[in-house]
């Protein structure tokens, strides 16, 4: 738990730099403007959606005979901003992963381990792989956990669809520059427990207000520091 922690303490450190502030921004305030000209855009679509989606559980028919109308119409704004608030993190993250990693990774690698040397075990290709199994795997968990949310177990699904994206996304993306091929599985494969309990302290991040807004580079920033730390205890082994 210690280099987790560790881990977190240094993205912490770095996020008030003068270099990373903007960085930390940037993804929120484009994944911001992207949804919110999409909702606009598509308003009616995403109402017929989360209509149907209210509908499917059995609260739609409910809500057209709940009076006065505007405690209806509160509810149905209540679940368009559920909608909206994931979509805009879970873009934030994509955008951070995608285009806000390689200054990330420069600005720690060059500080605190210049030793290391670029290795590019994973390559532009497999980043957008990665990225691609990402996103397919944490819309799937969202999409087969839906009957959960009856029983009020889906309260954990946030949670878990956070801490499965968070790992997988940026684990790799914190290593790729830095590792051969082999030492990517290696890492992946010896760290594994670590990797999963960075990704759920960072996904919990997301749902803490104000720092939710930090979030991405946040996350980004620790496990950067994990990655490029174990690696430097990995090439310490005689």
């Amino acid at each position: 738990m210690t280099p987790i922690l560790d881990a977190l303490s240094r993205a912490f450190r770095d996020l008030f730099q003068f270099k990373v502030v903007w960085i930390a921004i940037w993804p929120m305030l484009a994944a911001v403007l992207l949804w919110f000209v999409l909702g606009v855009t598509f308003w009616d679509t995403f109402s017929g959606w989360i209509a149907s989606g209210l509908d499917a559980i059995g609260i739609q028919i409910w809500l057209e005979g709940v009076e006065p109308r505007w405690v209806a119409n509160g509810i149905q704004a209540v679940a368009h901003l559920i909608l909206f608030v994931p979509l805009v993190f879970i873009t934030a993250l994509l955008i951070t992963a995608l285009f806000a990693m390689p200054a990330l990774i420069g600005l720690v690698a060059v500080r605190d381990y210049p030793q290391f040397k670029r290795e590019n075990g994973g390559g532009m290709a497999g980043g957008l792989i990665n990225t691609a199994v990402a996103i397919v795997v944490f819309i799937a968990i969202w999409a087969l956990t839906l009957p959960l949310w009856l029983i009020g177990v889906g309260v954990l699904v946030p949670f878990i669809a956070a801490t499965y994206l968070n790992q997988r996304l940026f684990r790799y993306d914190a290593l790729a520059e830095h590792v051969s091929r082999a030492e990517m599985q290696t890492m992946i494969s010896l760290h594994r427990p670590s990797w999963w309990g960075l990704g759920l302290l960072t996904g919990l991040l997301q749902f803490v207000p104000l720092l939710n807004l930090f979030a991405p580079v946040l996350t980004a920033l620790a496990f950067i520091h994990f990655g490029l730390a174990r690696l430097a205890d990995l090439h310490r082994v005689p």
